[in-house]
């Protein structure tokens, strides 16, 4: 199994920045591809962006295109998201996920999350 724990959330102005983190422990970083998923109030968990084992392919749900970056350091087994040109409509809570058979981009996928960190963005 595998705990991630995600930090770096907070309150940023509309076109803001923030880079969210994600430590994990447990079994081998590397063994896992990862992704970030977001849930905003009253609506579904959706899909933000994933990076493969070793981070040589990368993906993003299309409004997030362009804006957001997402990377891995296998040797400190972190995962991060860098968020900029952020807008109220990022609001929500950000959870890490973690599966080891494929990318996770959809939620079924996913084989461990985080309990989440909670990004505002003010207008």
């Amino acid at each position: 199994q595998v705990q991630l724990v995600e930090s770096g959330g907070g309150l940023v102005q509309s076109g803001g920045s923030l880079r969210l983190s994600c430590a994990a422990s447990g079994r081998t970083f590397s063994r896992y591809a990862m992704g970030w998923f977001r849930q905003a109030p009253g609506k579904e968990r959706e899909f933000v962006s994933a990076i493969s084992w070793s981070g040589d392919r990368t993906y993003y749900a299309d409004s997030m295109k362009g804006r957001f970056t997402i990377s891995r350091d296998n040797a400190k087994s972190m995962l991060y998201l860098q968020m900029n040109l952020l807008e109220p409509g990022d609001t929500a809570v950000y959870h890490c996920a973690a599966t080891s058979t494929v990318v996770p981009t959809k939620t079924e996928l996913v084989g461990y999350w985080g309990v989440g960190t909670q990004v505002t963005v003010s207008s």
